[in-house]
């Protein structure tokens, strides 16, 4: 199994960061680029609607800094002050994210002592682009 301990331990500490007082659910995320550069994230909520994912912090960071190319993505989320439970990222991520990557782009989800791993093609099927 690929050894993802210091991703775990980075998304976990991003986790810690979110500002997420609406829902009280913390996802931190952890994006690495194909040539190893890691972009964090975490969940950024508002008294509107208008909140933004780990993921998609993770990712702007990246791209906004003339990033490319991506190797994977690790999430750890869950209610604030309770264990971590299956996260995976929502559909506005999803199709976020596709738009950046191929469809073996990994994106791993961490709970409890579990670590799952699915590719863009198995969160998102059928998907379309140009």
């Amino acid at each position: 199994m690929l050894n993802l301990n210091d991703d775990i331990i980075i998304a976990t500490n991003m986790r810690n960061r979110s500002y997420s007082k609406y829902s009280n659910y913390r996802v931190g995320a952890v994006l690495q680029a194909k040539n190893g550069k890691r972009y964090t994230g975490c969940n950024i909520e508002n008294n509107g609607i208008q909140s933004i994912c780990a993921e998609r912090v993770a990712f702007c960071k990246a791209i906004s800094e003339g990033e490319r190319d991506f190797e994977k993505i690790v999430i750890v989320g869950g209610p604030k002050d309770k264990e971590t439970e299956k996260c995976l990222p929502c559909g506005y991520c999803r199709q976020f994210m596709n738009e950046f990557v191929d469809k073996d782009f990994k994106i791993y989800t961490v709970y409890k002592n579990n670590v799952e791993e699915y590719t863009m093609e198995n969160l998102l099927p059928h998907s379309f682009k140009l």
